[in-house]
């Protein structure tokens, strides 16, 4: 028997959306490697689906849109593992924020780390009232290296995106709203639902019109792909580190980072 899929693909929820749903609720939707290729074979796939007008990507059950990358996985991953996972997050990210047609994610819960960064990676962000935002990797010894420290600081500016990664504190989802992060507001348990009445009103605009808008408005914060690269070198650093080694070991562990900044 095969085990149900960790991601699903549903192109039912109205006329040109494709709901996209990390299906771990066990692990808040932690993002291990299945559910990493998962997601990247399907952001690839919609790049040239003509039917695909709008996605939605959300989480599986109520506590989280997901709570970002499977540490207690990576805790077992070589600096060359851990390396080639980067780049395929990297591509995912990549690959989301150039999707053609818009990307909204519908946030319950928490939307931590990794995914929170895959929720700014979207065109936009819708999120019950009681969410929670946070990109909490400098207390594992990392920094959010899939784009956030670029994505955040054009959405927010760098005061409030050095509060957020610096300090590792969180946001509920009326404080991002207030911060003109999150797009529109629902009622706890009604995220998807608003995002994809949001999405079914997009899927009727021109698509042209749609993705040279996108085209438009990225060009406004500069190359992705440069200042990817750029972040790439500085995140290698970190993930080489002693101090990563021991930020992974502590969190499985369940108990405080001893750092020694090596």
């Amino acid at each position: 028997m095969q085990p149900p899929p960790v991601l699903r693909v549903d192109r039912d929820a109205a006329p040109g959306v494709v709901v996209l749903t990390l299906d771990r609720p066990d692990v808040r939707n932690a993002i291990d490697d299945e559910l990493l290729d998962a997601l990247l074979a399907a952001v690839r796939s919609l790049e040239g689906d003509a039917a695909a007008r709008a996605v939605v990507l959300t989480g599986a059950g109520a506590a989280a849109f997901s709570a970002g990358m499977d540490l207690r996985e990576r805790a077992g991953f070589s600096d060359a593992q851990l390396a080639d996972q980067h780049g395929r997050i990297v591509a995912l990210m990549t690959g989301l924020t150039e999707l053609p047609m818009p990307a909204i994610a519908a946030v319950e819960g928490f939307c931590l780390a990794g995914g929170f960064e895959l929720a700014l990676a979207c065109d936009l962000i819708v999120a019950a009232r009681d969410a929670v935002f946070g990109l909490p990797e400098t207390r594992v010894g990392i920094f959010p290296g899939g784009g956030a420290a670029r994505l955040l600081t054009w959405a927010v500016g760098a005061p409030r995106a050095r509060d957020l990664i610096l300090t590792g504190r969180r946001l509920t989802g009326e404080e991002a709203e207030s911060w003109g992060l999150v797009s529109r507001l629902a009622e706890p348990g009604g995220a998807l639902e608003a995002a994809v009445a949001l999405a079914g009103g997009l899927a009727d605009a021109a698509p042209l019109g749609l993705q040279e808008a996108k085209r438009a408005i990225a060009a406004a914060r500069g190359s992705i792909r440069d200042g990817q690269a750029a972040e790439d070198a500085m995140y290698d650093v970190v993930v080489r580190s002693a101090d990563r080694r021991e930020g992974f070991r502590a969190f499985v562990e369940k108990r405080p980072p001893r750092f020694e900044g090596r």
